[in-house]
């Protein structure tokens, strides 16, 4: 009643491969799928609301590391940031980056409306 040890390692092993390769090709399946939504996503979303809303474009991008109520966590609390800085240089920091923060993330024409919104952050 001898049973080779070996059987189940080598089942668990045949069992994960095909788990990995049966994942891996579903993956590559959803990120097609997402890159297509991406495309035109964005554009759409934008244009179907016909202007950029500051707060909500914040609590979708900005949020996780500057805090739901703008009190810091990775990144720096906002309150009062608009009486540290001018519009001008809130703008810089929100296109060009600054330390942790990259660059980027707010479109060129939106940066604007945007350093207005931070800067009466209280």
């Amino acid at each position: 009643m001898n049973r080779n040890p070996v059987i189940p390692f080598v089942l668990i092993m045949v069992f994960g491969i095909g788990l990995i390769f049966f994942l891996s090709v579903k993956g590559l399946g959803d990120s097609d799928e997402m890159a297509k939504d991406k495309k035109g996503g964005e554009k759409t979303e934008q244009a179907s609301s016909g202007e950029f809303d500051p707060k909500a474009y914040f609590q979708k991008t900005c949020a996780s590391c500057h805090g739901q109520n703008y009190e810091g966590g990775f990144g720096p609390s906002l309150k009062g940031v608009g009486e540290k800085k001018s519009k001008a240089e809130i703008k810089k920091i929100i296109t060009q980056g600054q330390g942790q923060m990259p660059p980027g993330l707010v479109q060129p024409e939106n940066a604007d409306q945007m350093a207005a919104w931070v800067s009466k952050i209280k």
